[in-house]
């Protein structure tokens, strides 16, 4: 989820960066097709962002934190090996209600645009869902919850007018669209549990994609065990003006707050798709290698088969395989391989038979990483290809992904 632009560099605060932190800013930083013109909007942790010497930049038309003072490495090592805070709240929240009081009708209404099983979802769990297109392209990615009332959709901050105007104008009249106006906090890495049951013993009860509505100091918040790094963790959605004083209590407990950059390279290190460079209207969930988020139920033969944009296109891809393949890369050696860098299946001739739609150095695995499209007959792991870098070519393997072993709590 999400798309990443940044356009400021590393290394405006402190020390000079090293040439690991310049490689992780190289790939953070590139165009944003999504970003709204001046003045940009803020979150509620804007204060918070300033007080912590964030150094800030334009991102989906909001101004966020790129990174704070200790810089994007440690921030991101931070994440793996503790607990690292991350600001959210430009994403959007959405609660879709049913008139009739059933949170059936939600789903059955929401199922006619995501290919996902959203009736089959029990209150109090979360699912990963995609909107498709007529043609089969993804319109956004995002994270369903049900709640015993209602569903709670969180979706990409450079798409969310364009995805609750999609739903006004899809969904039935016995659904309501209602915008939550909320801040949203992640807590993530190995120590989010003992830094938030702190603040919310139950939270420690909770189990991966679990999603239920408690007091986390005091305050009524919707808490999902969730999160875009790879790393076991927690999404808060909790009122804006309680936001602050929370921060600064996971602060004070050891916590690390975390901006884009490592955002940005623990979500790639994760394998996680980027709405608008990984992933976009151009691109089926079966080309982008998110065939298991295809629910059974939606698949040929199943209970409810079909009946999602683009429904045609994509389960004829499931059953005869796409012409192209998002895969990981693994370059050799340690030049990165940036975003929009082409890529060949010869040292040299031929013309392009691919792109790279992520790339950048990965901290915790020590070397860079990268994610791209090839053709399918090229998508087998361990098939040799060349990403074309300032006029040269040079050789990347086809990987496993995830680069790093997700690490989420399902029990």
């Amino acid at each position: 989820m999400g798309v990443l632009a940044l356009d400021a560099p590393l290394g405006a605060l402190g020390a000079k960066p090293s040439v690991v932190e310049r490689q992780m800013t190289d790939s953070a930083v590139r165009s944003d097709p999504f970003c709204a013109a001046e003045p940009l909007r803020r979150t509620p942790l804007h204060a918070f962002h300033l007080r912590h010497e964030a150094k800030m930049c334009s991102f989906a038309g909001y101004e966020m934190p790129i990174q704070y003072a200790g810089g994007v490495l440690k921030e991101h090592l931070a994440t793996r090996s503790g607990t690292g805070l991350f600001d959210v709240s430009h994403m959007g929240q959405i609660a879709l209600v049913p008139r009739s009081g059933d949170v059936d009708d939600a789903a059955r209404a929401l199922e006619a645009l995501v290919p996902v099983d959203v009736l089959g979802l029990k209150a109090g769990r979360q699912r990963y869902a995609l909107f498709t297109g007529k043609d089969g392209g993804l319109l956004d990615d995002l994270m369903v919850a049900r709640l015993p009332d209602r569903l709670v959709l969180v979706v990409n901050a450079a798409t969310k007018e364009a995805d609750e105007a999609h739903l006004r104008a899809r969904l039935p009249d016995g659904v309501e669209v209602r915008p939550i106006d909320r801040a949203l906090l992640a807590v993530q890495g190995p120590g989010a549990e003992a830094a938030l049951a702190r603040l919310a013993p139950e939270a420690a009860s909770m189990k991966f994609m679990d999603a239920r509505k408690i007091e986390v100091d005091g305050a009524p918040c919707l808490v999902s065990r969730s999160g875009y790094t790879g790393e076991d963790g927690f999404e808060i959605s909790l009122a804006p003006d309680r936001v602050e004083a929370f921060a600064e209590k996971l602060v004070e407990a050891g916590v690390v707050p975390i901006g884009l950059g490592a955002r940005d390279s623990l979500r790639l290190e994760a394998g996680l798709c980027l709405y608008g460079s990984d992933i976009d209207e151009a691109t089926t969930p079966v080309e982008a290698s998110l065939v298991w988020a295809i629910s059974p139920a939606r698949r040929a033969g199943g209970a409810r088969e079909g009946g999602f944009p683009g429904a045609e296109v994509i389960l004829q891809q499931i059953a005869e395989g796409p012409s192209r393949r998002r895969v990981a890369l693994a370059p050799e050696g340690r030049a990165p391989v940036r975003a929009g860098a082409e890529l060949f299946s010869a040292e040299e001739g031929g013309e392009p038979v691919g792109r790279v739609t992520s790339g950048g150095f990965g901290p915790s695995v020590e070397a860079p990483v990268a994610m791209g499209y090839v053709p399918a007959a090229l998508a087998g792991v361990g098939t040799r290809v060349f990403a074309e870098v300032r006029g040269r070519r040079l050789p990347v393997a086809v990987s496993a992904l995830p680069f790093v072993p997700a690490r989420f709590k399902r029990s």
